[in-house]
């Protein structure tokens, strides 16, 4: 079967709904509003958040979103450690470099309305990817 453009097997599906699942559990105990922050964070839609967090969906988490969303929904440390290491058995090659600790700070910004929503929400996306761009500069430092 081929997702996101990549050969995946059962196992690798079964790996994904395993720390979706661990995701789902979390997000259900936390305040409503946590879905629509992690899509304002990502800068993107609540449509591709439900996609990354349902079991129900074959769409693996990417990688670089983690540290947001383990942030984002306060994992403990024991729903933290089974996220990740369901994570880890799903994606055994992907480098998986969560941080801990918190890592953000909130911060508004008032854009302009371009009078469409879609290009509205490509500025919020470049905005996005420049920050998180000039994040990792400066953590890299």
């Amino acid at each position: 079967m081929a997702v996101d453009g990549r050969d995946v097997d059962d196992a690798d599906l079964a790996g994904v709904a395993e720390y979706k699942t661990v995701l789902q559990r979390v997000l259900e105990s936390r305040p409503s509003g946590t879905r629509q922050r992690i899509a304002a964070a990502l800068a993107r839609n609540r449509s591709f958040v439900t996609q990354i967090t349902s079991p129900a969906y074959d769409t693996p988490i990417p990688a670089r979103h983690l540290d947001l969303i383990l942030e984002i929904c306060h994992f403990s440390l024991a729903e933290r450690d089974a996220f990740l290491g369901a994570y880890r058995r799903a994606h055994p090659n992907r480098h998986v470099a969560a941080r801990g600790g918190q890592r953000l700070r909130p911060h508004t910004i008032y854009l302009p309305n371009l009078g469409a929503p879609e290009k509205n929400r490509q500025m919020d996306a470049l905005v996005a990817d420049f920050i998180q761009k000039l994040t990792d500069l400066i953590v890299k430092q």
